[in-house]
């Protein structure tokens, strides 16, 4: 199986499968000589780990980061970074009535074809289990970029029909981790607690939107024609399970402005350029313009759901299917940690492949 790496020169591998004895991440190309705290990074493993409320699946794990290589003493060496994360609430035998089976909108039909076999325990590596190591070397992103400034903010801005339209600049952001949702304002937070919780006792799922800010970046990231900086943030995103789109700044709604309306103007602002207005989403000609970069990810209803749904079996047959286990009912609020992990990942190999872009 390939396309188990991303990034160029900040570029981590993942490795593991949902039941199998670990997940974790080998991390090429950070820096020496950064410090890094285990406790920030486990800070970020804990807000993604199951369990950790009534609106998430109920699978019980620590998620207790494990360093293998890569940091001495506090600090990085430059050598490759090994961060292992153990499994040690899997149950696999609430996957045995499927294992001949292809549930509906799942990875088996398409696994089972194209590899000739599949990991029906929890859809082995294409379970969202592998996206613990995604947030690890995310957190050791962060924590580089947190050096130069520049911070990743995620929230919850939809659940279902339920929008929170208020822009990010009139919010505060740091309140989304006040409630089990992680949408930053309260009342808002309400309805979407109510909605996953109506939809989980319905034996069903409902998707959601997070949005995330990034705040700080420098001028000059993103590398055209084909790297450009919006064009790897979708990818990073798109490449996390259950995600349905990507926006950036004025993303779908630009469409109905007219270009008068839309242009950002230019202006300088105590000897540094800036623009008025940020329909950009802080990213122009593929190449950061020192505005904070937005965008939104969308995410599918969960697959698996408590109700009884018809599909077929590896010979084709007619069969039912009903899911069983422990499952999110919305995805979104686990997603928050996820999306930054990922937006920290492709900031912190843009920042490295900047540094050899001119003398």
């Amino acid at each position: 199986m390939a396309g188990n790496s991303f990034g160029n020169i900040f570029r981590i591998t993942t490795f593991g499968e949902s039941h199998g004895e670990a997940v974790g991440v080998v991390i090429d190309g950070c820096p020496s000589g950064l410090t890094i705290d285990i406790e920030l990074v486990q800070q970020e493993m804990d807000r993604r780990r199951p369990g950790q409320s009534n609106i998430t699946t109920q699978r019980q794990e620590a998620d207790r980061i494990e360093v293998l290589s890569g940091i001495f003493e506090g600090r990085t060496v430059g050598t490759p970074i090994t961060l292992l994360v153990r499994n040690e609430d899997a149950r696999s035998k609430d996957y045995s009535h499927i294992k001949d089976k292809f549930r509906p909108s799942h990875a088996d039909f398409t696994y089972q074809e194209k590899y000739g076999l599949r990991d029906y325990r929890g859809g082995g590596r294409s379970s969202a289990r592998e996206t613990a190591a995604r947030v690890a070397s995310g957190a050791i992103a962060k924590q580089f970029l947190a050096t130069l400034g520049i911070t990743v903010q995620g929230y919850v801005s939809t659940v279902g029909s339920i929008d929170l339209t208020i822009p990010y600049q009139d919010l505060d952001l740091s309140v989304a981790e006040t409630n089990i949702v992680r949408c930053p304002h309260s009342y808002t937070a309400l309805l979407m607690i109510d909605a996953i919780e109506d939809v989980r006792k319905a034996g069903d799922t409902i998707g959601g939107v997070v949005s995330c800010v990034i705040s700080g970046t420098p001028v000059g990231l993103g590398e055209p024609v084909f790297d450009k900086l919006h064009a790897d943030l979708a990818k990073a995103m798109m490449s996390i399970n259950a995600t349905k789109g990507f926006e950036y700044g004025s993303g779908f709604d630009g469409v109905r402005l007219k270009g008068s309306e839309h242009n950002d103007k230019f202006e300088n602002q105590d000897g540094h350029i800036r623009t008025t207005t940020n329909h950009s989403g802080g990213i122009q000609g593929g190449i950061s313009n020192g505005m904070d970069i937005y965008f939104r990810v969308a995410f599918k209803p969960v697959a698996t759901i408590m109700r009884t749904q018809e599909t077929i079996d590896e010979q084709g047959d007619t069969a039912t299917i009903q899911g069983k286990g422990r499952h999110d009912p919305c995805v979104v609020p686990r997603a928050v940690p996820i999306v930054e992990a990922m937006a920290a990942l492709v900031l912190a190999d843009h920042v490295l492949r900047d540094r050899t872009a001119r003398l």
